[in-house]
């Protein structure tokens, strides 16, 4: 039944055009996780992300992307747990050429013993984003992330690719 849910959020999630750039991690309460990610998207970018969960409800994250060709977003965001499968996303994008705040949601599920897969939506005034993917467990602090992301600025070419990267929790 989870691998089912998981699939119809993943389609509805490609549909609506909307997603997150850092991966979904499953927190315990005062766990933090630094990770990184690469895409091989036009132009390609790397992500640095920073999560906390300072309660049972609440991850506070930064995160940064940086595109190989110029530019970079710089995110502070809130996940808040609506159920254990279920988030609400809370954020501020700081683009070069100003901010703008964001609202999403993201929804994750185990696929099997070492993988979790996700999908998450982020929707702002200047950008939709969709990302669906992955988490497989290396170690018991160490996840391998595989994702595809979709970042749609309202103006210019969408940004379509690949992602690869690695958390670590402690």
């Amino acid at each position: 039944m989870k691998k089912t849910l998981l699939a119809v959020a993943a389609l509805m999630a490609i549909n609506a055009g909307t997603g997150f750039a850092a991966p979904i991690n499953d927190l315990s309460k005062g766990q933090t996780a630094v990770g990184v990610v690469f895409h091989n998207n036009s132009p390609d970018s790397d992500t640095f992300y920073l999560e906390h969960k300072l309660s049972d409800n609440f991850t506070l994250g930064l995160q940064n992307v940086d595109w190989k060709y110029g530019g970079s977003m710089d995110d502070i965001y809130g996940q808040v747990n609506l159920s254990n499968n279920l988030r609400a996303i809370v954020g501020n994008r700081d683009f070069d050429s100003g901010s703008k705040l964001y609202l999403g949601a993201a929804v994750n599920g185990s696929l099997s013993p070492d993988w979790d897969g996700y999908a998450s939506l982020i929707s702002g005034s200047q950008f939709n984003e969709v990302q669906v993917g992955a988490n497989y467990k290396i170690a018991r602090n160490v996840d391998f992330n595989l994702n595809y992301r979709s970042y749609m600025p309202d103006e210019g070419d969408n940004i379509n690719g690949l992602g690869f990267g690695a958390s670590l929790k402690f």
